[in-house]
């Protein structure tokens, strides 16, 4: 564009035509040059205030959704987890889509309890509801006997340890992250919970050991190393009640071996609840409840469920678990 104006006006000049001297049509030039790009600036910016309204409608629209999730008027306090989690004819749909149907069994303190099936029947559902990330459609669960709807969100949550596939980490240090939640716990005890999950070794080896950041939800770290980070702050809260929800399925077999040693001890005197594709991580379990289509279809330990040779002998058979 400045070599066009520039063309255009050294030609009407020399034909006498521009009406300024030669002197004036450089300054004039400069300034134009100068102006140029402030001028295209300012026609950006508004492009980008129309796009940063359009974005900052939908982040507020997100943020104004009222949670349906909420305390009872007289919420009860759930001070110790003493007897067991019950599910009491519950069913579950997302909208009009049922997910769960009359889904009946309890998980008694101390014991663990593994629901496997395939993908897409509602095992990772049934996770949710116990902290009451949604509520059912239908029926109850009761924790010691009351309905955990009357706890309330923040004690029944106390009572809970949850280990996902899919850790969630913050761009912090190590540290930190193992002790997020958990405010009044000491270095010592950060340590200890650590060894426990068997990540000592390789936060000891990093730069800054304990003080690392390990970046945006834990990007330096491997996967192996990410869930067991997660497993040390779960094991940081000590709660009575384990939800693992197929905490090793994205795992190399040498990352699963360690992560499931780790679990194993992070289980050890607790009521858990395991939700497994890989069915090798389960055959201990007090009893395995088998899903499909958002119905119990079989139950039973190891030994039984593979002698019944149903769904879960199938399953077996596939991964070659005997």
């Amino acid at each position: 564009m400045a070599a066009i104006v520039l063309f255009a006006g050294g030609w009407l000049n020399m034909r006498g035509e521009l009406g300024m001297t030669w002197t004036a049509f450089v300054v004039y030039i400069g300034f134009y040059w100068r102006v140029l790009e402030p001028a295209k600036a300012i026609a950006a910016s508004y492009a980008s205030i129309q796009k940063g309204l359009v974005s900052g409608n939908r982040i507020f629209a997100i943020l104004d959704v009222q949670n349906e999730i909420k305390d009872p008027e007289n919420p009860v306090i759930l001070e110790e987890f003493k007897e067991s989690i019950r599910f009491e004819d519950v069913s579950f749909a997302y909208e009009e889509e049922p997910v769960l149907k009359n889904i009946d069994f309890t998980v008694p303190k101390g014991k663990m309890v593994a629901i496997v099936g395939p993908s897409g029947a509602g095992k990772s559902t049934i996770a949710d509801l116990i902290p009451r990330f949604w509520d059912p459609t239908s029926g109850s669960i009761l924790l010691d006997g009351v309905d955990i709807k009357k706890y309330s969100l923040r004690s029944l949550r106390s009572q809970m340890g949850i280990v996902t596939q899919e850790a969630v980490l913050l761009n912090d240090t190590v540290f930190n992250n193992i002790k997020f939640g958990m405010e009044d716990a000491t270095r010592e005890q950060v340590i200890a919970a650590a060894k426990i999950a068997n990540a000592d070794e390789f936060i000891s080896q990093m730069e800054q050991g304990y003080d690392t950041n390990i970046g945006d939800r834990g990007s330096k770290l491997s996967g192996g190393q990410r869930q067991r980070i997660a497993i040390a702050r779960a094991v940081l809260k000590n709660p009575p009640i384990m939800i693992l929800d197929e905490a090793t399925s994205a795992l190399d077999t040498e990352s699963e071996r360690l992560v499931q040693d780790a679990l194993t001890k992070l289980m050890t005197n607790r009521t858990s609840i395991v939700i497994a594709h890989r069915l090798s991580t389960i055959q201990f379990a007090d009893e395995i409840i088998v899903i499909q289509e958002g119905k119990i279809v079989e139950r039973g330990n190891h030994k039984q469920l593979l002698e019944k040779g149903g769904l879960y002998s199938h399953l077996c058979s596939l991964q070659t678990v005997s």
